[in-house]
């Protein structure tokens, strides 16, 4: 199969496991009246399955430099069709848990090994424009893949997605089997030997990708409280979550191709600092619904450049590490969530969201500072 078939494959598979991540969070209230749970207390399935992907895809990342990408991303999507399936057969909240722990580690030894597959199946003066297309995949997951899957769950049962999911990755496991070219034979049966790890220059490289998402996600997470505190209706706040959707998708796709134009270090820099610029004027205050439509959308679309750019320079500066390049840098994504979430959190209890819009975008002056600091390595310095 050509290139292009694999760029296909991977986006689509990218979309099943997006779909999978976001599905859970609305179908929460269905989950918790089953088992006569608070939601909150049903939200640890969402916890748990963030917390094991972001612990998982380091390890998974190594595994499929180690012994073979496709391999590992096999194993992975049927580990994964096993994690769907008990998902959806779970007699209590207990097994609940382990299901979305089990999705969640298969989960994250996928995308590294589809973002690495992508990376070295790409045109290298189109590196970044491929990477951008199948992070598209999870983009479009959230937009369109869990409004799709909650339909569904609202007839047939908050279960039925994880069956449907499920069953659309036994295909994507063959699919993936095919597609991808096979894994070189060793002599080894140890795997292929590798150099060690220069954790400092990891951590450089990683870090602007934790700043840029916690700057980003400390704001987004607490977008609906903030418009629903000013009187906005359900209607304006889906408007709202709608136009930045769209810029996301804009900003990921026109972010890869500008990389691929200008350099990927370039535009992140230019990415953190419309994110801060962004984040900025928001917490500046806007005084009308058509302003932060706007707004939002601008911001989103300078905000998403970043993404793509980061994850095609990591592929194109560790060749030999890609998988653990992308892993790492999905993990440092989660934290970056996290922590944005955290700090979120404490800024509104204390301040607001105008005070925290302004911490995240001094978040974001850092991580201007961060990309700027972190110089492209020589290939033989990790």
């Amino acid at each position: 199969m050509g290139p292009r078939w694999r760029l296909g494959c991977g986006w689509i598979t990218l979309f099943v496991v997006g779909t999978d991540l976001f599905i859970v969070s609305p179908l929460l209230p269905r989950i918790a009246d089953e088992w006569g749970l608070s939601v909150s207390t049903a939200g640890l399935s969402v916890t748990v399955f963030s917390l094991t992907y972001l612990l998982g895809a380091p390890l998974f990342g190594q595994l499929a430099d180690r012994f073979g990408r496709r391999r590992t991303l096999t194993a992975c999507l049927l580990g994964f069709v096993a994690a769907n399936l008990l998902t959806a057969a779970a007699t209590g909240f207990g097994w609940l848990l382990a299901a979305r722990i089990a999705a969640g580690a298969a989960a994250s030894g996928v995308a590294p090994s589809i973002y690495a597959g992508v990376g070295e199946a790409a045109p290298p003066a189109r590196r970044a424009s491929w990477m951008a297309i199948a992070v598209s995949g999870l983009l479009l997951a959230l937009s369109v893949g869990t409004p799709a899957g909650t339909m569904v769950a609202s007839y047939l049962g908050w279960r039925s997605p994880f069956v449907v999911l499920g069953l659309l990755s036994v295909g994507l496991a063959a699919a993936n089997w095919l597609i991808w070219p096979a894994d070189p034979r060793r002599g080894d049966s140890a795997g292929i030997r590798l150099p060690a790890l220069n954790y400092w220059l990891l951590g450089r490289r990683m870090l602007p990708t934790v700043l840029w998402a916690t700057a980003l996600y400390g704001v987004y997470t607490y977008l609906g409280t903030w418009l629903t505190l000013g009187g906005a209706s359900a209607g304006q706040i889906a408007r709202a979550i709608g136009f930045y959707g769209a810029g996301a998708l804009v900003g990921t796709l026109l972010g890869g191709q500008l990389a691929d134009r200008f350099g990927t270090r370039r535009t992140m820099t230019v990415s953190a600092a419309g994110l801060a610029a962004g984040l900025a004027v928001l917490g500046a205050g806007a005084d009308s619904e058509a302003s932060v439509d706007m707004l939002l959308l601008v911001l989103s679309v300078f905000a998403q450049f970043y993404f793509p750019a980061q994850q095609s320079g990591l592929a194109r500066d560790f060749p030999e590490r890609r998988a653990l390049m992308m892993a790492l840098n999905n993990s440092a994504l989660f934290l970056g969530i996290s922590l944005g979430s955290l700090i979120g959190g404490e800024a509104m209890a204390l301040s607001g969201f105008n005070a925290n819009a302004g911490i995240c975008a001094a978040i974001a002056v850092l991580a201007l500072v961060a990309i700027r600091a972190s110089n492209p390595p020589a290939r033989a310095a990790l």
